[in-house]
């Protein structure tokens, strides 16, 4: 049993947010609608996690990195850090996408 990977995410989370804070991409524009976007994203990669479950097709692989913990059968603790930082990390790739293109277009 170990943290590794778990701290691993939270220190990608961090990151994440720092890039956010300098260039205000995401939650430091509007907290409140990056808050409902990151809710909605995250609900509806756990219930595709789940329902991958249920059908078979996802399976937890044993690993020495990760805590150990399930927060349901087939569902470490860590997914749900991963799938935060994946829905993070689109918001800021496409806020900053489209920052930079509206820039290049008013050129």
């Amino acid at each position: 049993m170990s943290i590794a990977y778990l701290l691993v995410l939270v220190v990608l989370l961090g990151c994440m947010a720092l890039i956010d804070h300098r260039w205000r991409l995401v939650f430091w524009h509007d907290a409140r609608r990056a808050a409902l976007t990151m809710a909605i994203g995250l609900a509806f990669f756990v219930v595709w996690d789940l329902a991958g479950i249920g059908l078979g097709i996802f399976f937890r692989a044993e690993n020495d990195l990760m805590t150990g913990i399930l927060l349901a059968p087939e569902l470490p603790l860590e997914e749900i850090f991963f799938l935060a930082f994946l829905c993070y990390q689109t918001l800021v790739l496409y806020t900053l996408a489209r920052r930079l293109l509206g820039r290049r277009e008013a050129s």
